[in-house]
Parts: structure tokens; C-alpha cells; sequence
């Protein structure tokens, strides 16, 4: 029972977060109803389980069994994961799977769930240039489509060298201003 709520309490502090920073640029909805799978007997259960505290249950249900049951319920639920936008290629006439562009308030909902996984994960020692490098500690690169790896690492970046504040504001000024989709 205590991995039950020592998991409850995680991923509560994580939608917070991310619901915190998705208020701050004006994605209501995405902040609201960011994660709500994560609340499910299927995603529930197994982060409990695995719960550790210092990374995701999902890798640790990953190396006990050989997949994550929770990550693949999450992912085709949860639209600000690139793996969702996965499709098969229009191009390609084999079949082949390819990344297809996210819309931009996924690709910001995204960003904040970086942020809040790195804050919740790296705690008081947590700065600004955390989930760039989270993201470049990859050791094969995302198959994001290109437009979405092009908005992604800008913002990664930016809130490296500049901070959430200057980040957020330029989101919500500059980005969602102009991409209300």
C-alpha cells in the first residue's frame, strides 16, 4: 500500500506541474486532462507496483517482464506523446512506419511534460537545461516528423539559455498565438 501511494503522490506532484505550465501559456484543456490515463487500474496497478521514486515504473515493468503493459495503454491514449502520431507512411509503399506531425498544443503539452518529469524525477537539484538534456542523453534519437524535432529542441533550448519565464511567455505570445489548432 505505501508504493500505492507513494506512486498516487508522484503522479499527482507530475499533472500538477505540467498542468501548472500548461495554464501558464493558455492550454487549459491540455493542462486539465493531461495524464488522466495514469489514474487507470491498467496504468495505476503497474505504477504501483514498480513504483521507485527516481525514474518511471514503466522502465522498471520494462526490464522485469520485456515491455510496459502501462506504457503501451498510455501511449495511444495521450496525444502529447510522440509515439502516438506513429502512422503508417503515405510514401512509402512497403508499409513502412513514419512519424506524422504533432499539432503545436500537443507538441507544448509535450514540453511540459519534459519539464514536470524532470522536476518530479531531479527534484531541488532540477535546472532549466534538464530536459534538454534528458532529451539528448537519447541514445538513438526520437523518430519525431521533423516540423515536431524542429519545435521541440527550439524550446528545449531556449528554456536552457533562458528560463521558464521567457520560455512560457514567448509560447504563449509568439507560438500559440499563431497556431490555435
Amino acid at each position: 500500500m505505501n508504493k500505492a501511494w507513494e506512486h498516487l503522490k508522484t503522479i499527482t506532484h507530475h499533472k500538477w506541474l505540467v498542468m501548472e505550465g500548461c495554464f501558464k501559456v493558455g492550454l487549459f484543456r491540455q493542462g486539465i486532462m493531461h495524464d488522466l490515463s495514469k489514474f487507470s487500474p491498467t496504468e495505476f496497478i503497474v505504477g504501483a507496483k514498480y513504483w521507485q521514486g527516481n525514474r518511471s515504473p514503466n522502465n522498471a515493468e520494462r526490464e522485469d517482464i520485456g515491455y510496459s503493459s502501462s506504457w503501451l495503454h498510455h501511449k495511444g491514449r495521450n496525444k502529447h506523446h510522440y509515439e502516438y502520431w506513429i502512422d503508417y507512411s503515405a510514401n512509402d509503399i512497403r508499409g513502412g512506419m513514419a512519424p506524422a506531425p504533432m499539432p503545436t498544443k500537443y507538441v507544448i503539452e509535450m514540453f511540459m511534460d519534459r519539464i514536470a518529469a524532470s522536476k518530479v524525477y531531479n527534484g531541488e537539484a532540477y535546472q532549466d537545461g534538464d530536459p534538454l538534456k534528458y532529451y539528448q542523453s537519447s541514445l538513438t534519437p526520437p523518430p519525431l516528423h521533423k516540423r515536431t524535432k524542429r519545435q521541440l529542441e527550439f524550446l528545449l533550448h531556449m528554456l536552457a539559455d533562458y528560463g521558464e519565464e521567457k520560455t512560457f511567455r514567448y509560447i504563449r505570445t509568439r507560438i500559440l498565438q499563431n497556431h490555435r489548432r
